[in-house]
């Protein structure tokens, strides 16, 4: 992910959650605001170089850095934004570097995944690994419309304990304007587990604890459970080629009888020095950030959201449509598919992916259109509430 491009965020407006809702799942807690109502949060368009929308990027990951906020684009992406990698200022709201596409290490081209990785991965998340200046991790998803392994490749890499084509853990160094991947590794789960074999219902979001535990948020497993994984990222980590065993977290999620629940970006959060933490996950389908408790002692919280995007006042230069239309200032989304979390300076921020067969259903403004056309992702704040660690 080498080239600039930007993004202009303008302001949000946030309400917070103070009451709580007994869920029939004893694990659970739902977090409803005063009025029985979800919390809102007005997004801001993703604007580019060309003072246009961001064209059809599919971010699929959001961290913060460095005082910059770094998103993803998945495979399925317009091919200007495949590989790449996206800097965002916090202080001007801009897309400030767009890094990519990526060159590989000589290990990682004598790998069995360098013809995948070079290819179109579907990169669908990603962290800065912690003690490495411009080390990241991203992780792929599906690998089914690509080449599949050499023969001698899938016999090495068989036991995945979920897809054909392994899921792969891969380390990239950004250096100036160049991005690098210098090590790969495939991730093998427990047969145990029961993951199953769902190429498009794979990892989606990666996070890191404080003592340098990757966690890995899995869509849905064989059982159709949004599930976490954790695996150690030590100093010998890359060093090996062959499978990274990931374990259960045991973290308490919500469980489903029904219906599709997937996770998506995730993030931790320490509320004080001596906090061991929470985890924050994206349920995209439900419109809700889960804060679980990585003490595995409280009852992971829901919180509802409700997503508003920006309408446009005014007609573009390209709208023959002269007459007069009347547009409310934000409008409540049909569809967000909120797929990047990131927490910064007390607020979670998202970024949703643009779901091609539900995105047109958000547009109810004629002059906004054009931009769900595009696929034009939009950016979300909400301020951390301290209620929900209670």
């Amino acid at each position: 992910m080498k080239k600039f491009v930007a993004i202009f965020v303008v302001s949000l407006i946030v309400t917070f959650c103070v009451g709580c809702t007994p869920n029939t799942n004893e694990t659970n807690t739902i977090v409803e605001s005063p009025a029985n109502k979800p919390v809102p949060t007005v997004g801001t368009w993703i604007i580019d170089l060309d003072s246009g929308v961001m064209i059809d990027p599919q971010t699929s990951g959001l961290k913060h850095n460095n005082g910059y906020l770094y998103s993803l684009s998945d495979a399925s992406a317009h091919s200007s934004q495949v590989k790449r990698l996206h800097k965002i200022s916090f202080d001007d709201g801009q897309i400030v570097d767009k890094f990519g596409p990526t060159e590989f290490s000589d290990s990682v081209e004598n790998s069995c995944f360098y013809d995948y990785l070079s290819d179109k991965p579907d990169y669908e998340g990603l962290a800065p690994i912690p003690g490495e200046e411009g080390a990241w991790i991203f992780v792929t998803e599906d690998a089914s419309r690509s080449a599949q392994l050499s023969e001698t490749c899938q016999q090495q890499f068989a036991n995945t304990g979920s897809t054909l084509y392994p899921t792969l853990l891969v380390r990239l160094q950004l250096d100036d304007e160049s991005v690098e991947v210098t090590h790969v590794r495939p991730i093998q789960f427990p047969t145990s587990a029961q993951v199953g074999d769902s190429p498009n219902d794979g990892i989606e979001g990666l996070t890191f604890t404080r003592d340098n535990r990757l966690l890995l948020g899995l869509e849905k497993d064989a059982n159709k459970q949004p599930r976490v994984f954790e695996v150690a990222i030590d100093d010998k980590f890359w060093q090996q080629s062959g499978f990274a065993m990931v374990q259960d977290s045991e973290l308490l999620l919500p469980t489903f009888e029904q219906g599709s629940h997937p996770i998506n970006g995730m993030d931790v959060f320490y509320p004080n020095p001596d906090s061991p933490g929470y985890l924050f996950a994206a349920a995209r389908n439900d419109n809700e950030l889960w804060i679980v408790d990585l003490a595995k002692r409280k009852p992971t919280k829901r919180v509802k959201l409700e997503f508003f995007a920006p309408s446009s006042t005014a007609p573009l230069l390209s709208d023959t449509n002269t007459t007069q239309i009347t547009c409310k200032p934000t409008h409540l989304m049909n569809n967000a598919s909120i797929e990047g979390v990131a927490v910064f300076n007390d607020h979670v921020w998202m970024v949703n992916d643009p779901w091609k067969v539900n995105y047109l259903k958000n547009a109810v403004c004629s002059h906004d259109e054009y931009r769900y056309q595009q696929m034009a992702p939009l950016l979300f704040k909400v301020k951390i509430d301290k209620t929900w660690f209670e």
